[in-house]
């Protein structure tokens, strides 16, 4: 009893103190990505020189003037002075609006920048938050789990009332062979150490049934897997996204600096009938057309550019905006002089559903220019005249505008990016007065076209073998981009996600095209989309409904503020750690460090691998535990006695669980991952090819086991010791030879579906260690721990027939990966086969085995999906995998 004890206690120790002491997975990780999230940076403007430093925008000291990129949260204390929208989680204010009443100077709110400006108010956008709800991969596990414990429950109350109708009609037996209960001849005493022996089989029977190691393996699967992401440039914020994204079927990515470097760079540039060459030729523009390009260049912008003392000049601001000041240089542009020859009067953002922006201006002779840029095919519909290089204005006839969109879907086709600049002039007594200028919309009728610009943002050099690794996984990558149709196609073809069979008129469609579907016609054509162009957040999030209701497991990859509800709707989504803003990343699930879509296909490859690493798990356990009951409940019932007692099954459950979960959860992610396709939303947990390999390992423990257990003496030829010597030799070497195979099988286990076992396997050290911790300890219970475990030493020639018999599981899971194995579903075959009512719709059997069991049927499509009945649904779905032996 002390030994029993003792082991209970260490067995005990062992499940409770990992999950105890260990903090959730990625907490460490959460933390900082909420500090990271806090230190958003807002650009304080200093009155000397007007350079731009980034300045934390928690850390601004008061009295101080900012200008805040889009979409900075910014503290409570701060006013806005002009220029676009602000909300304070939910409710927006106008920059320049009246404080609320009963909020004095100041109100303490939490404002968030928002690239819109002008127009009427915009309906407010929340801050997404992620509801709790249940992880699939969560609800499966609760479902085997619940029904190993049911079974483990069911197989020890049988086993309880049979060993105690054995024992109290006396078919028991001690060592010796004498009868354990005698009626009216044995003591109280005895019959209640008798009894409590029984229950303490029953009990273990339930400890090790009851899969513990279940969480502990999630756990330490996760934590290793969040630990390597984040070496891989991914920082994971939701613990379920590291699943789900292994089962990812589509990616719907942006293209600028995901798909692409971010890095644009002026390729070549018209104004008027001359094109330039180089693109920065200033030498053949007229002074009035210099100075208004520059003017449109220096005013209409969001960047900046600062000239340090040394000469030295720094660009700032959006790689567009960055690629236009740095041309705008070439042009031999003064930055800090042009902005000083004309004042801003109204501000119109840009914005990612009109495709432009816009500045009005007043220079110093009273004059008002209303600039615009934007995209060329856009701004180029919008002028009705043109300015040649020698300054002279031109009507814009119907020919020169097909010429100029020639032009423009010429350089499209060499994936360039084009930006058209456009100005009018407009009297002064047509601005409205400062009061009534909130409120104005800049005219952009009747514009004049300055140039046209071509920039080059070249595909990432990985990105070409990243997407075909994506073919070949079975995931589909689109590009949703808000360039025109052809510097779409020609950037897709370049990087691999079109080739020129694909490049057809269904798999590239206008963001326009695809709005004016209604929902069933998107749905029709939505899986056949890979390129989507000139689209808008809104469309990129309609495209996602429509994926997600023809059955995708949906990735979506975003950086802007407005891209916020397409990564909530995403089963998984992807901020840009670099160029996202705060609301991108709070509304996603992974955050992608480097901006790189290679990145995101690693996150593919570890999602895959923590799927794969728990089934690996769950079949190396479900063999220990069939194995284990099975055979227990066998010698219980023919005979009385358990070759396996309480304690060494419950050193078993450690190697089940604790070392079993250390060794399987680490196992790195292989190229044979990104081989198969992605794990389906009904796709069971137990696949049919886990209960071949589980059977077979199950079956021939069994066998061997039972046979030592029976014919053990007179194998063994023991038939000379006493029965007693003789029982504990045998009960030893089944023990041990039970132990030797979990230890073999652990190997078989890191490869369900490979012919060799050992690949890789010299990579993984804890695995190593594992295996070698495992076998020093089983050979120290063996030979030193007899007493605590009620075992005795073996000779070297029965550590051999453990070995070997061990050994061969090895050769048996190489025969058996050549079985082959049907692809329905073991649930479905058995429905198949069920005799069906009428009345009812046949969902899932459940019965135990042994003849104990009882069938229920439930119709499937009256449950309703709340939290507690998916749970249910799910166990029902899994008790015909679990039962399979």
């Amino acid at each position: 009893m002390p030994a029993g004890g003792a082991i209970v206690v260490v067995e005990v120790v062992q499940v409770v103190v990992p999950g105890a002491v260990a903090k959730p997975p990625g907490s460490k990780e959460e933390a900082a990505a909420s500090t990271g999230m806090k230190s958003g940076l807002a650009r304080l403007v200093r009155r000397t020189g007007g350079a731009e430093r980034p300045t934390s925008a928690w850390s601004v000291a008061g009295g101080r003037v900012l200008w805040a990129r889009a979409a900075i949260p910014l503290p409570a204390t701060q006013i806005p002075m002009g220029g676009g929208w602000l909300d304070n989680g939910g409710t927006q204010i106008r920059h320049g609006a009246a404080p609320r009443p009963g909020g004095g100077g100041r109100r303490a709110a939490h404002w968030r920048v928002h690239d819109r400006g002008g127009g009427e108010p915009v309906e407010a956008e929340d801050e997404w938050r992620f509801a709790r709800v249940t992880w699939r991969l969560t609800v499966r596990l609760n479902g085997v789990a619940t029904f190993i414990g049911i079974a483990g429950l069911s197989v020890a109350a049988m086993v309880l009332v049979v060993l105690f109708a054995r024992y109290f009609t006396g078919h028991t037996t001690d060592s010796d062979g004498s009868v354990q209960f005698v009626k009216r001849h044995t003591s109280v005493k005895s019959a209640i150490f008798g009894s409590i022996k029984i229950l303490t089989v029953a009990v273990t029977i339930v400890v090790v049934a009851v899969p513990e190691g279940l969480p502990l393996a999630v756990t330490l699967t996760l934590a290793y897997s969040m630990r390597k992401m984040m070496a891989d440039k991914a920082l994971v914020r939701r613990l379920s996204a590291c699943e789900t994204m292994g089962s990812a079927t589509t990616i719907c990515s942006d293209k600028t600096g995901t798909l692409t470097l971010n890095q644009m760079t002026v390729m070549q540039s018209i104004v008027g009938e001359v094109k330039l060459q180089p693109p920065a030729n200033v030498d053949k523009l007229s002074s009035t057309v210099a100075s208004l390009l520059l003017e449109g260049i220096a005013q209409n912008t969001s960047g900046s550019v600062f000239e340090a003392q040394d000469g030295s000049v720094e660009v700032t601001g959006s790689p567009t905006e960055k690629a236009i000041l740095s041309w705008g240089l070439d042009l031999r542009m003064k930055f800090a002089e042009e902005r000083s020859r004309s004042s801003i009067i109204h501000v119109s953002p840009f914005n990612s559903e009109k495709k432009r922006a816009g500045v009005a201006v007043v220079a110093r002779d009273s004059n008002v220019h209303v600039h615009w840029k934007g995209a060329a095919e856009i701004v180029l519909a919008l002028c009705t005249s043109w300015l040649n290089v020698d300054g002279s204005t031109h009507e814009m006839t119907p020919d020169k505008a097909n010429q100029l969109k020639k032009l423009i879907e010429d350089m499209a086709e060499q994936s360039l990016r084009c930006i058209a600049f456009a100005y009018r002039n407009l009297d002064m007594k047509d601005v409205p007065s400062e009061e009534q200028r909130i409120n104005w919309q800049l005219p952009d009728n009747e514009l004049t076209l300055i140039g046209i610009i071509g920039m080059k943002d070249p595909c990432r050099p990985e990105v070409r073998d990243a997407v075909e690794l994506c073919k070949k996984a079975g995931v589909k990558v689109r590009m949703v981009t808000g360039d025109n149709l052809k510097t779409a196609k020609a950037i897709a073809l370049e990087c691999g996600i079109l080739d020129d069979s694909e490049a057809s008129a269904q798999a590239i469609i206008e963001g326009r095209v695809f709005r004016a579907y209604d929902d069933t016609e998107r749905e029709n054509v939505a899986d056949k989309i890979s390129v989507m162009a000139r689209s808008s957040p809104n469309d990129k999030l309609l495209l996602v409904k429509a994926l997600k209701k023809i059955g995708h497991v949906v990735a979506v990859t975003g950086d802007g503020t407005n891209d916020a509800p397409a990564l909530h709707e995403a089963d998984i989504g992807l901020s840009m750690g670099i160029q996202g803003t705060e609301v991108a990343k709070e509304s996603s699930d992974i955050i992608i460090l480097d901006d790189n879509f290679s990145s995101v296909v690693k996150v593919v490859r570890w999602g895959r691998s923590v799927y794969a690493n728990i089934q690996k798990f769950i079949q190396f356990q479900l063999t220990v535990n069939v194995a284990a009951l099975v055979i227990n409940v066998v010698a219980a019932v023919s005979s009385g006695n358990v070759p396996l007692n309480a304690v060494q099954l419950l050193w078993v459950n450690l190697i089940m669980d604790t070392l079993g979960a250390l060794a399987l959860a680490t196992e790195p992610p292989t190229d044979q991952l990104m081989r198969r396709p992605p794990v389906g939303r009904r796709e069971p947990l137990v696949t049919n090819i886990m209960w071949r390999n589980l059977f077979i390992q199950a079956v021939f423990q069994v066998a061997v086991l039972l046979t030592l257990n029976f014919r053990g003496r007179d194998l063994l030829h023991l038939t000379h010791d006493t029965l007693g010597h003789s029982s504990k030799v045998k009960n030893t070497l089944i023990f041990n030879t039970f132990v030797l195979c979990q230890v073999f099988n652990e190997v078989n286990s890191r490869k369900p579906e490979e012919l060799n076992i050992f690949s890789g396997v010299s990579r993984n050290h804890l695995f190593l260690a594992v295996v070698s911790i495992t076998v020093v300890m089983q050979v120290i219970i063996i030979e030193f721990l007899g007493k605590f475990t009620s075992t005795v030493r073996l000779n070297w020639k029965l550590w051999l027939v453990s070995v070997v018999i061990a050994f061969l599981s090895w050769p048996l899971a190489f025969v058996g990966k050549f079985i082959p194995v049907p692809r329905t579903e073991l649930k479905d075959l058995i429905v198949r086969c069920w005799p069906k009512r009428k009345d009812l719709t046949f969902s899932s059997s459940l019965f135990f085995w042994l003849g104990i069991g009882t069938v229920a049927r439930v119709q499937h499509n009256r449950l309703r999906m709340t939290e507690w009945k998916y749970q249910c649904e799910a166990v029902l779905e899994q008790l015909l995998e679990i039962i399979r032996c």
